[in-house]
């Protein structure tokens, strides 16, 4: 017997971009590398992992910049520059941001990754594991 799944809502800052994803995250970390610290503005970013091919576009789907390789780029919206999602491991996965999620997903990120090399204002207060590199 299938179970619904919830569907959670993102979009973009302007809004030009939206999409949906299942709850259905696998892991959900804080990156402190500096990749991600210039993507997005911030000390770190909140994002969780998905099969690459579980996130649908409602819209916009045409205006997504992708910065990158083939089989890992970073995707933001080509008016406004939201970071969206990173594809990673060589396509297979999505690191949605969590920003950009409308609807609370259930998952919680669990650990912080590549905090050795995290800027050096940047103090961990949260007391969850710290990781020199992606576990």
């Amino acid at each position: 017997m299938a179970t619904e799944q919830t569907l959670l809502r993102g979009s973009c800052l302007c809004g030009l971009v939206a999409y949906e994803v299942p709850d259905s995250f696998e892991y959900s970390l804080y990156c402190h590398c500096s990749n991600c610290r210039r993507a997005t503005g911030a000390a770190a970013k909140p994002f969780a992992a998905i099969k690459s091919d579980r996130l649908t576009f409602v819209s916009g789907g045409d205006h997504v910049m992708r910065y990158g390789g083939g089989t890992n780029h970073d995707a933001h919206c080509e008016r406004c520059g939201s970071l969206l999602y990173s594809l990673v491991r060589n396509g297979a996965y999505l690191h949605v941001t969590l920003g950009t999620l409308i609807d609370g997903p259930s998952i919680r990120p669990t650990a912080h990754i590549f905090a050795g090399s995290k800027a050096p204002w940047d103090d961990i207060c949260d007391g969850l594991p710290q990781f020199d590199r992606f576990p």
